[in-house]
């Protein structure tokens, strides 16, 4: 446990769930953690006991599930959530699948599931329906039917006019066309819309309650947390983690985007909670300590900026000239596009802050330096 974690304070200590298996987090609320082929091995998905008004019996309830987040649609994932089908959920079905973004691990398998869990019986009909802020469904959706994946050749050339102009680095990401829709096949034909302030309630009976959508921004289009007042629980989704620190990245599909401002202004919309909310994260172990986990996100960027502006001050900078200076170990292909674009969230909000200008030399290549006075 590194010197940040410690000023957190962990309420399961090391407990982690089993593969195939859950843990109870809080009342009617179940903590699943899957296996992801990344150098992030794992995502955090979550249960929450659930029912819903019965269409052929009107004044009665479904009872069941809500999921929050997916992970990856691949076959291990998926053998995995069978095996929580028929041991963790009390021989219940799934209600409805609510994802908190639109990146892979979190929405792969939302049509899978949906699907899965909709029956077309005359005595037993329910749709299982994703529930997911509109502009993360779109974007999911173009992604999953893209030819290009979020990749591909603009995606190659927008890192190069940033200074990633290698052959070899250029090619690899040109030609990584399918990686988006090999994790993303499909997505539900319909949704329901998360909105920031709009609540949904889960539970049952007089355990029923309100869960308020938080919405974030600058690591997803439109990321949507969940807070329930009568649990003082906070489901963070990506927003806030424990241990890393979010991806904050600019993209070719948004190429002047100010994603790092996006991402501090979201995290302070935190701050109104408890001191002791209870936070589930995407990625790492359930916490306590949310206002301090801000303040140290808050930290971490801050140092980065003054690391980029004295380098920027010394001599003009591209973002792949920056990436040695933010990021001290090496990194493989796939990291360098996250890392890349973690550079240019920093470039830009100096820029557009007008601290730092930026310049298209003749390889059309861009760089940052202090303005001229």
């Amino acid at each position: 446990m590194n010197i940040l974690e410690q000023q957190l304070d962990y309420p399961l200590g090391d407990a982690l769930p089993e593969e195939g298996a859950t843990l109870d987090v809080a009342p009617g609320v179940k903590w699943i953690r899957m296996v992801l082929p990344f150098v992030l091995n794992h995502i955090n998905l979550w249960l929450i006991r659930d029912e819903m008004d019965d269409p052929h019996h009107p004044g009665t309830k479904r009872q069941g599930w809500t999921a929050v987040d997916c992970c990856i649609s691949r076959p291990e994932s998926k053998a995995q959530w069978e095996t929580i089908f028929s041991t963790q959920l009390d021989g219940l079905p799934i209600l409805r699948v609510i994802v908190t973004h639109m990146h892979p691990d979190h929405i792969g398998l939302a049509h899978w599931l949906c699907e899965r869990w909709t029956t077309t019986t005359p005595a037993s009909s329910h749709v299982c329906r994703l529930w997911v802020s509109a502009t993360d469904y779109h974007s999911a959706k173009i992604g999953s039917q893209s030819t290009t994946g979020f990749g591909g050749e603009g995606a190659a050339l927008f890192f190069a006019s940033h200074g990633l102009t290698d052959p070899d680095s250029f090619e690899k990401i040109k030609a990584r066309t399918g990686y988006y829709p090999d994790l993303v096949p499909d997505l539900p034909k319909s949704h329901v819309r998360l909105m920031d302030g709009k609540t949904v309630d889960i539970g049952i009976g007089g355990n029923r309650h309100p869960w308020r959508c938080i919405s974030g921004y600058g690591h997803a289009p439109e990321h949507m947390a969940l807070y329930c007042e009568a649990l003082n629980v906070l489901i963070s989704g990506d927003m806030i983690l424990p241990r890393i620190s979010t991806n904050v990245s600019v993209y070719d599909t948004e190429p002047e985007a100010d994603s790092l401002a996006l991402f501090l202004e979201s995290i302070d919309k935190f701050l109104p909670l408890p001191i002791d909310t209870l936070t589930l994260p995407s990625h790492g172990k359930p916490f306590r300590g949310l206002h301090t986990r801000i303040q140290q996100l808050h930290d971490h960027h801050r140092d980065r900026l003054a690391e980029v502006m004295q380098a920027c001050a010394l001599r003009p900078h591209s973002a792949a000239d920056v990436l040695p200076i933010m990021f001290k170990r090496e990194l493989d292909l796939h990291q360098t596009t996250f890392a890349m674009g973690e550079a240019l969230a920093h470039l830009h909000l100096l820029w557009l802050e007008g601290k730092l200008q930026r310049q298209l030399d003749a390889k059309g290549v861009y760089s940052f330096s202090l303005p001229v006075r």
